[in-house]
């Protein structure tokens, strides 16, 4: 992935979410919901962060930060409160990626990227959904981080994803190797740690996550595949 592929996903974070909140204002909303992401204030180092943590995007993650300046300052002009529910990073049965994650471990064409250390906070889809149920009702703005219970390393998130497909395990490939064939933002995104939890919207909000980990996310991702008949072994 390089920048420009993210041109029309960041006209989307920056124009639409100005569109949605003058739309807020017009109709006098009491409450608006903005979607962003956790890698918005993830460290260089890969130490651990939450709400409190400052912004610090880099990568494809600005556009993100400023829907999040522009939903905040609209509310603060035209009189609505502002709920930011920051999600980790996306898997469910129909999302894309995750399709095309299951059907490179079946091909044998997804490696591990170095030794796959990387830490992952993740949340499945159906749970990203009862979170933005919970803030709305709730009825108050805020900032809060949309995680499962337990943060998992990228090779625990792709062996634990083979193992119930009944894939053989990914192999690991330098760094260097990943470079050349995915380019080294999107190397650098997959290899960077993102540490942090669910300790706040937990107490604020009194949400839980249905799938406290990625498997039990994955099984019911697998369960659901197979009863699509996907992947297909294409070997």
């Amino acid at each position: 992935m390089s920048v420009r592929d993210w041109a029309l996903n960041d006209r989307i974070r920056r124009d639409g979410t100005k569109a949605l909140t003058e739309c807020a204002g017009r109709i006098r909303a009491r409450l608006y919901l903005q979607e962003g992401i956790v890698w918005v204030a993830q460290p260089e180092d890969g130490s651990a962060f939450d709400e409190d943590s400052p912004v610090r995007p880099r990568l494809w993650f600005v556009s993100a930060a400023d829907a999040e300046s522009i939903a905040r300052e609209a509310g603060d002009r035209l009189g609505f409160e502002v709920a930011t529910l920051r999600c980790g990073s996306f898997y469910c049965a129909d999302s894309a990626q995750t399709r095309l994650l299951g059907e490179g471990l079946v091909r044998k064409r997804l490696p591990l990227v170095g030794r796959g250390e990387a830490v992952w906070s993740n949340i499945h889809v159906d749970d990203a959904a009862t979170a933005f149920v919970a803030a709305a009702e709730a009825g108050r703005g805020g900032l809060w981080h949309v995680v499962d219970d337990r943060p998992a390393t990228m090779a625990e998130f792709f062996r634990t994803l083979a193992d119930l497909l009944g894939a053989p395990r990914p192999r690991a490939v330098p760094a260097w190797v990943a470079s050349l064939v995915v380019g080294r933002r999107t190397v650098r995104f997959l290899t960077a740690s993102t540490r942090t939890s669910n300790t706040k919207i937990r107490r604020d909000l009194g949400w839980s996550p249905r799938y406290p980990s990625h498997r039990e996310g994955l099984r019911q991702v697998v369960d659901t595949w197979r009863s699509e008949g996907f992947p297909t072994d294409a070997r």
